[in-house]
């Protein structure tokens, strides 16, 4: 996060929520990744185009601005293939657990004052904390 910058954070933030209060005005629909994901892995709907657009948009977006000259920061990720599939399937997991993922519940449940998007957030944030807390300091990995 070396190019942190409070306007950055807002204009992203802006435009994280501007899209998800659109795709519920215009389309009915909460913008969860996991429940746009599992819908677009169910059998074919009329449905597809849409999901398959906005994850799409996700992929294509940071690319497009790299293109136009943008600049990324580069991701590191200095954990063993194996336990980021273990990590990948416990956030599966958790987000089928939880009736939606943080994006659901976080940007879209709070902002529409849902009681049950504040509890899940709230112990995404602490299994965050505490995973953190005991990975890279307790364990020191």
């Amino acid at each position: 996060m070396d190019s942190f910058t409070p306007l950055s954070a807002i204009l992203g933030g802006g435009l994280i929520g501007a899209s998800a209060a659109l795709l519920l005005l215009l389309n009915g629909r909460i913008a969860g990744i996991s429940g746009i994901l599992g819908g677009l892995l169910a059998l074919p709907s009329r449905e597809t185009g849409w999901r398959a657009a906005f994850l799409a948009g996700l992929v294509l977006a940071p690319l497009v601005y790299a293109g136009l000259g943008g600049s990324l920061s580069a991701v590191e990720v200095d954990a063993s293939f194996p336990l980021l599939v273990v990590a990948g399937l416990l956030v599966g997991f958790g987000a089928r657990l939880g009736a939606g993922c943080a994006s659901g519940h976080s940007v879209c449940g709070i902002g529409r004052g849902s009681p049950r998007s504040l509890i899940a957030t709230g112990t995404f944030m602490a299994v965050a904390i505490l995973t953190v807390l005991v990975t890279r300091h307790l364990l020191g990995a």
